[in-house]
């Protein structure tokens, strides 16, 4: 009967028999990443068909998205700061040893994903940030090559010519609700000012691909890539590279990998929240459900959404609900599916 079980069933005064599969035979290996990205899905899949590891696999499908530009929020040629450069972040986690290799604010280099890899394997550190990380990619073999593209250009451009509009900056002067800097700290503090410039939140306007991949054995590995918020402040981070923030694995509970809002959620570590509470049982998707609550309860309108996946291959997602962001998509192959399969839920 290979990996199945056999159940006895009373039925009347009969006894009737059903063979149902093991829950990991059917559901491991497994790939689930955060948005629609398709070919980013089915370059981690493959890799796994074609032997390589999780970590090959997560590498090798978020360096798809950094390719085709996901959506202009992951890759070269999207997201220009406040000065119209183009920077990435980017993490990679192994599930088995707990180890972490990550960059931030990486200049001229393509593959941000490809380069936190190598901090796993060529240095002793965890992240490496800046100027500095473009400095060690270079010396890794990475080529330096310009990030920004003509979108990033027009997009900077047009920023420029709507008065810097929206910014980042509070409590500084001049006004930065009305004008583009330099600006200084104003000696005033306005306490309402920091929820005046909402974002805007459209369901195309995607940010960062996190993917966690299961292999067959249960190993488990996790990681994000993406270029940021649009018009950030020089040097501003988010969550994507941040171990427990933007993803985390641990292949004796599970992987979880969050998106949206990465100034706020990088506060609540979602993603090691959600593995933590999958290590005492809960479903992948209480899980997630549990971690978007949590953040709400102190930000009520903060963007974001949490996929969580656990040793036997169980997943799930959760979102928060916005005005225009009521259902979050992502993506899913495992045994079980024909093909990568996109998932869509309700937010909450």
């Amino acid at each position: 009967m290979g990996n199945s079980r056999l159940f006895l069933f009373p039925r009347r005064n009969l006894l009737w028999f059903a063979l149902l599969p093991l829950a990991t035979a059917a559901q491991l290996p497994l790939v689930i990443n955060t948005w629609a990205f398709r070919k980013a899905t089915e370059t981690a899949w493959n890799t796994l068909q074609e032997g390589g590891s999780e970590l090959d696999a997560v590498e090798k499908g978020c360096g798809q998205c950094e390719i085709d530009q996901c959506d202009g929020s992951v890759g070269y040629g999207g997201s220009p700061d406040e000065h119209g450069e183009t920077t990435l972040d980017a993490m990679i986690m192994n599930g088995n040893t707990i180890q972490v290799g990550a960059v931030a604010d990486l200049r001229r280099i393509k593959n941000a994903i490809g380069v936190a890899r190598k901090v796993i394997e060529h240095t002793r550190h965890t992240l490496l940030v800046g100027e500095s990380a473009s400095m060690f990619a270079e010396s890794m073999g990475f080529p330096a090559e310009d990030l920004t593209t003509h979108n990033s250009l027009s997009i900077y451009l047009k920023w420029l010519n709507q008065s810097c509009q929206p910014n980042f900056w509070k409590n500084v002067t001049p006004d930065a609700s009305k004008s583009c800097g330099p600006y200084k700290q104003t000696g005033k503090f306005n306490k309402e000012e920091q929820n005046v410039l909402e974002r805007n939140i459209q369901v195309q306007n995607h940010d960062t691909i996190g993917m966690i991949v299961i292999g067959k054995t249960g190993s488990i590995a996790a990681g994000t890539s993406t270029n940021g918020a649009d018009h950030k402040i020089q040097g501003r981070v988010g969550d994507s590279p941040i171990a427990g923030a933007g993803a985390y694995a641990d292949s004796t509970a599970g992987g979880a990998a969050a998106t949206g809002d990465g100034d706020v959620m990088m506060r609540f570590l979602p993603s090691y929240q959600a593995v933590e509470y999958m290590r005492i049982g809960m479903d992948p998707t209480m899980a997630c459900q549990k971690v978007i609550s949590r953040i709400r309860k102190y930000q009520p309108s903060f963007f974001g959404a949490v996929i969580c996946a656990n040793t036997s291959g169980s997943y799930g997602a959760a979102c928060n609900k916005l005005p225009g962001f009521t259902q979050f998509h992502f993506m899913v192959s495992n045994p079980t599916l024909k093909q990568p399969s996109e998932q869509i839920i309700d937010c909450i």
